[in-house]
């Protein structure tokens, strides 16, 4: 008999760019997505709320008992569920590779990362003291693992159900290079003004640099020229137009970074949807 995915469970925080693609995907695979918010700073469970994903907030210590005492907690589902906790090492990749161990009718499919250097059997290691990668269980597996103590093992998991119990490796961390947009402040600031078209990066900086160009050549034409020509007077206009296109940018930067600051004060006060 192959099991049906009904659940899935995403557990972590402060995960605000990560959290809408993940509930979306997640709907092409389970009837039901649920997010367990473990103590977000940011607005992720604004996001969250937004995209119509349930949010429970999940103060206890990350373990397959206590997430499994929770799920108990929700309304009952006559299919799997399916706990994923997200970490910065998770990628959106390894979701299909889950969905498809719940389509295996388990009642308990739970994979793990033990401690680092260790050599420990599965069947010895603790439960409570594990992090989790994934953990499928179903309504009878549920019930199972919610009554287990915390120093609890695989042993103590009754052999009337059919579980498996997996050691994860842990990836490899390769060095990473730092990249312009992680350099230093400045350089991050940089690359969100880029990314963002900020007026006072498409305006600004032109019109400072056209405004001091253009200032700098005024104070210089009064003994540049001796004499009134054609050229003389073609300098003079274009460093004039200079020094007023520098002014008017500037200008223009300032006038749509308040107007920009002033819509979005407006946008949260009204409570405006986000812009996806």
């Amino acid at each position: 008999m192959v099991g049906t995915l009904e659940r899935i469970v995403f557990v972590g925080r402060d995960i605000e760019l990560r959290i809408v693609s993940l509930i979306v995907r997640a709907r092409e695979s389970a009837n039901d997505v649920v997010f367990f918010d473990t103590g977000s700073n940011d607005e992720t469970v604004e996001l969250a709320n937004e995209v119509g994903c349930e949010v429970l907030h999940f103060n206890q210590a990350v373990t397959p008992q206590s997430l499994c005492r929770h799920l108990l907690d929700l309304e009952a589902s006559h299919g799997m569920t399916l706990f994923v906790t997200v970490r910065d090492e998770w990628k959106l990749s390894e979701l299909p590779l889950s969905v498809n161990r719940a389509g295996e009718a388990w009642d308990i499919h739970f994979s793990f990362f033990g401690e680092l250097d260790s050599d420990q059997p599965v069947d010895k290691e603790t439960l409570g003291a594990c992090t989790i990668n994934h953990l499928i269980v179903s309504e009878a597996g549920a019930k199972a693992m919610s009554g287990l103590g915390q120093e609890a093992t695989s042993r103590d998991v009754s052999p009337a159900l059919h579980a498996r119990f997996v050691k994860a490796e842990h990836p490899i961390r390769l060095p990473e290079r730092q990249s312009l947009a992680t350099a230093s402040r400045f350089a991050q600031l940089f690359y969100w003004m880029l990314e963002s078209k900020h007026p006072l990066l498409l305006f600004g900086i032109p019109g400072v640099v056209l405004f001091v160009l253009g200032y700098r050549l005024s104070g210089d034409l009064a003994f540049m020229f001796t004499e009134l020509n054609s050229t003389s007077i073609g300098v003079t206009l274009a460093t004039i137009a200079m020094t007023l296109v520098g002014l008017f940018a500037m200008m223009v930067a300032i006038i749509l970074y308040i107007m920009g600051k002033q819509v979005a004060r407006v946008q949260h006060q009204y409570n405006w949807p986000r812009s996806q």
